[in-house]
């Protein structure tokens, strides 16, 4: 009698079990595992560090029941296929499934694939392969690392600081870096200097010359005198053409996305997060119902630093490309792009797994979001196949006395690979026609002065960048990170701003007085490298875990010595008094930031939110409050005597002109504005550049 049983396929979510079982057939039964089913308890260490460090793990709170099912169904299966992600996290699911289900099924395998489309997964089920136990021992390296790092520092915050707060291996390096650059523009002291330009114009085009060089040598103005020296020796004096350059210049197209890259990218071009661009990046790459289609996996995996692309893949592009391009717009062998060093290359670059399916076919299918994010990723990759834009850079040199000024401009002579994103020429820099040895006069000159400014905040996007290029982290951990600093109140979003807080701020300087050597950068990055070699079989998990353990513990334990009391360091008298007990409130840091408590606690246990400005109504206080449905708003504390409240964000200034709290108010495309929400008054200021510190223009 044939066996008619069918084979299990686990995968991690629901949306990828459906769109999988639209290619497997009658003949396969997909399951989900929900994510991780077994992981390290979260109440105990669960790490026996005196046998080999090893990890007491256990069936994840709530998942007794969906791995009893699992049990069920591999049991009546003929076997078992694993299909978690094509990752060191994955493939530790898988292997925590496989010792989960072999006492039920012991044809267990493992299938990896790196797009969920049909091809893929077809052959991924004709290459089964056994559970790769470099990858688990990586994964499981960096899980007991991070455990011990955050399990022997965090109670050393509870204890001298307060309670709930938490160190990390990585977190702390990126809070580091906020911290130092935040130092960094405290300290900084602008220098003065100015720009002198003339504003020339020939065959009615107006165009800018700016002073660049005396005597041949580069020139700096740093006071108004230094101008005015300058302007005394050249005012009424002919501009002659000495030496016209021009060259071609080649712009090539950027490689297809890795992680960091689509992060950063969608941080600066759609206002994205992180996390928010992985978590529609994951439904782009789990399935989305297409009209006509039902489920279809619309990009590759997108946890990924490789730049590769899949020679079908590539194919596929220039196929598109030819239909719709003139073979000027098709190089004549396909673009190959170098990895950055360090790269595991373990999967492709992000891409559509159809690049015929364009982002305008199916915007209809896809939330605004989704849309945003796969024309992104569409475009980028697209273009990636494509020729070089070619512009014509021209720079004029102009000779008056001994002074040189320059003037440059350019224009577009093909637009390449810019045609997919429909970029802008640079056609408004042209040059009007000029010779050497023609004399022009200036129509003016525009003498300006400036100051050097500090380096800017870092923002999710630059942050990442940072990361990336020290080599701290890896593509699924940059987003986590960013979220643990948020989640601590070690770090807040001021605009797109990354600003750290006081508590931030004395948690890192905790760190960096005892924990240098743990949170230095290179050591950091250092070890990622070692969890490389356990990946690549070149490192023994224990002895690498061993090797960091015994000096770390020493320091350890010279902290808990040496760091004295903090408890009430961030406690701060103000000069309101409590309505209940008449003692004086005091300024406490909580959960989600600070407020206001009674310093008899805990005799009164009075305590309110902080005052954040004055009413621009009523002139009393303005206090954060949080709504049952929407979340937080920020409304007067005379409620209901004043009725004033706005979801607009408070910023930290005052309006110059009325003193209420000024608002930030977002602006579609332009950014953000400060505006004081008193009716009587209507100031408002533009924040020109918020990756810039305190950059803005008065446009009331």
């Amino acid at each position: 009698m044939a066996d008619h049983k069918k084979t299990l396929v686990i995968v991690e979510s629901p949306t990828k079990a459906k769109t999988i079982n639209k290619y497997l057939g009658k003949d396969y039964m997909i399951a989900s595992s929900m994510g991780h089913v077994i992981d390290l308890p979260k109440s105990r260490i669960a790490v026996d560090v005196d046998n080999d460090f090893k990890p007491d793990y256990i069936t994840i709170r709530g998942k007794a029941k969906l791995i009893n099912d699992l049990k069920k169904k591999a049991l009546a299966s003929k076997n078992v296929l694993l299909a978690t992600d094509p990752d060191r996290e994955g493939e530790a699911i898988s292997w925590h499934l496989s010792n989960v289900l072999k006492d039920k099924n012991s044809d267990i395998k493992r299938i990896e694939f790196n797009e969920i489309t049909e091809e893929a997964i077809k052959e991924a089920v004709k290459n089964a392969r056994d559970i790769n136990m470099d990858l688990v021992n990586a994964q499981q390296a960096r899980r007991i690392l991070d455990r011990l790092v955050g399990y022997y520092l965090s109670p050393i915050l509870w204890k001298k600081v307060k309670k709930g707060l938490s160190a990390g291996r990585v977190q702390s390096v990126a809070l580091r870096v906020i911290c130092e650059r935040e130092k960094e523009i405290e300290n900084f002291i602008p220098q003065e200097y100015w720009t002198l330009d003339a504003i020339m114009e020939h065959n009615k085009s107006e165009f800018i010359a700016s002073l660049v060089a005396e005597d041949s040598n580069r020139i700096d103005l740093k006071t108004k005198a230094d101008v005015d020296r300058v302007l005394s020796l050249i005012e009424g004096k002919p501009f002659t053409v000495k030496k016209i350059e021009q060259k071609e210049r080649r712009r090539k197209p950027q490689p297809p996305y890795i992680t960091s890259k689509l992060q950063q990218d969608a941080a600066r071009r759609l206002g994205f997060s992180a996390s928010k661009t992985m978590m529609i990046a994951q439904q782009l790459y789990e399935g989305v119902k297409l009209s006509g289609e039902g489920q279809v996996g619309l990009i590759t995996y997108m946890r990924t630093d490789s730049t590769r692309v899949a020679y079908s893949a590539v194919n596929a592009v220039r196929e598109y490309l030819q239909k719709h391009y003139s073979k000027d717009y098709i190089p004549d062998v396909p673009n190959v792009y170098l990895n950055k060093k360090g790269a595991q290359d373990a999967h492709e670059a992000i891409r559509p797994t159809n690049v015929f399916r364009t982002p305008e076919s199916i915007k209809n299918d896809l939330t605004p979001d989704q849309y945003k994010l796969y024309s992104l990723i569409w475009k980028r990759f697209v273009s990636s196949q494509m020729t070089p834009e070619v512009s014509q850079v021209i720079s004029v040199i102009f000779d008056v006395v001994n002074f040189e000024f320059r003037a440059s401009g350019s224009k577009v002579l093909f637009d390449g690979f810019t045609a997919i994103e429909k970029e802008e020429s640079a056609q408004k820099k042209l040059l009007p026609a000029l010779e050497v040895g023609q004399v022009l006069m200036p129509e003016s000159f525009s003498p300006e002065q400036h100051f050097t400014t500090p380096p800017p905040r870092y923002n999710e996007a630059s942050l990442i960048k940072f990361l990336e290029e020290s080599g701290i982290g890896r593509p699924s951990t940059y987003a986590p990170i960013i979220n643990t600093l948020f989640k601590r109140y070690y770090v807040v979003k001021r605009g797109k701003q990354l600003v750290p807080t006081v508590l931030g701020r004395l948690v890192n300087d905790i760190m960096v007085s005892y924990f240098e050597s743990l949170i230095n950068i290179d050591f950091t990055a250092n070890m990622e490298k070692k969890l490389d070699m356990i990946e690549e079989a070149h490192n023994d998990w224990v002895s690498m875990i061993r090797e960091f353990y015994d000096p770390f513990k020493e320091t350890v334990s010279h902290a808990e010595e040496h760091i004295g009391d903090m408890k009430n360091i961030l406690d701060e008298e103000t000069d309101l008094v409590c309505e209940k007990c008449g003692k004086k409130m005091v300024k406490r840091l909580g959960k989600f930031g600070f407020f206001l408590a009674c310093s008899g606690f805990p005799q009164c246990t009075n305590a309110k939110s902080l005052p954040l400005g004055k009413c621009p109504k009523c002139g009393g206080d303005i206090v954060k409050r949080s709504g049952k449905r929407r979340g937080s708003f920020y409304a007067c504390n005379r409620y209901p005597e004043c009725d004033f409240a706005t979801r607009e964000e408070v910023s930290e200034r005052s309006c110059p002109q009325c003193g209420s709290i000024l608002f930030i108010r977002k602006i579609k495309k332009k950014g953000e504005m400060l505006v004081c929400l008193n009716e009587q008054c209507g100031y408002s200021v533009t924040l020109l550049d918020d990756d810039k510190t305190e950059t803005e223009v008065n446009v009331s």
